[in-house]
């Protein structure tokens, strides 16, 4: 597996490679925020040359029932007729950004490594790394239209994933984390799901703490620091969980670049929630 991040200038040269006849590199806009502007006007407005828009609500998950979560995973079939929209065959490298801390990009890093496509890669720092880099944007649809479609053949199951069932059992005999803000593990605000509070026996945490001040991920040995001290280690099982799946893949990536094998509950707090059976703990402790 590639190391799961890259920088400006890393990308950039591999831009370049390609552009020489080098080998291919397929590059993702995945700008999205809740609650935030729509990601497809400010792609519009200025993006790294080469890449596409990929609309998280609609091609990084589907609409399902409330008990499912608020982005459950997409079908095999549409994500990879999405995946073959955005022009990704079979071995190409992809690289994902956004403008959001990578909390999207990291979405789309673990569902097309779920998915079945090994060379995945995250810009580092997002897009603000690329325009502080000094490399350019360019501006319109241009690079949507002229993509010529892919023949990337996928399948599930390439990465662990989690049910309730599973998230329920493993905060019993291994470490799950959960990667939301302190204050919604807490229980103290929950602005979007029906219960407040988290998973009992989930341990709190946030994706902030996965980054430097420069926006850009700790390096591993930090980052193996940061998660050895709530209890992860290789000799238990680790998972994680969020709001709706969506950042949970932030904190994945960040135990990843660690050494270590998480699994992802995709439906997290917004499936369990939604689930009257499910018991929920709050306060600072698991």
């Amino acid at each position: 597996m590639p190391h799961p991040l890259v920088t400006a200038n890393e990308l950039a040269a591999l831009l370049d490679d390609a552009a020489n006849g080098g080998a291919p590199v397929r590059v993702l806009d995945v700008r999205w925020s809740l609650g935030g502007p729509a990601g497809r006007p400010l792609y519009e407005e200025g993006h790294i040359p080469s890449a596409v828009y990929v609309d998280l609500d609609t091609e990084l998950a589907r609409h399902g029932e409330p008990e499912e979560g608020r982005h459950p995973l997409p079908t095999v079939d549409a994500f990879q007729a999405a995946v073959r929209r955005w022009g990704i065959n079979d071995g190409d490298t992809v690289v994902v950004y956004d403008d959001w801390n990578s909390l999207a990009a990291c979405r789309a890093w673990w569902l097309l490594r779920y998915m079945g496509i090994e060379n995945v890669q995250v810009l580092d720092g997002a897009l603000s790394a690329w325009t502080a880099a000094g490399h350019p944007l360019a501006i319109g649809a241009d690079d949507m239209t002229a993509v010529e479609p892919g023949t990337a053949a996928l399948s599930a199951g390439n990465e662990p994933a989690l049910s309730a069932d599973d998230a329920a059992a493993l905060a019993e005999t291994g470490v799950l984390l959960d990667a939301r803000a302190g204050e919604r593990y807490r229980g103290e605000v929950e602005p979007i799901d029906p219960r407040a509070g988290h998973i009992p026996g989930a341990i709190s945490a946030p994706t902030s703490g996965n980054l430097g001040e420069d926006g850009q991920f700790l390096d591993s040995e930090a980052l193996r620091e940061r998660y050895e001290a709530l209890g992860v280690s290789v000799d238990r099982a680790v998972g994680v969980y969020c709001g709706s799946g969506v950042t949970a893949a932030h904190d994945a990536l960040a135990l990843t670049v660690a050494g270590f094998r998480p699994a992802l509950f995709p439906g997290s707090w917004s499936a369990w929630s939604n689930q009257p059976e499910r018991p929920v703990a709050t306060g600072a402790t698991p």
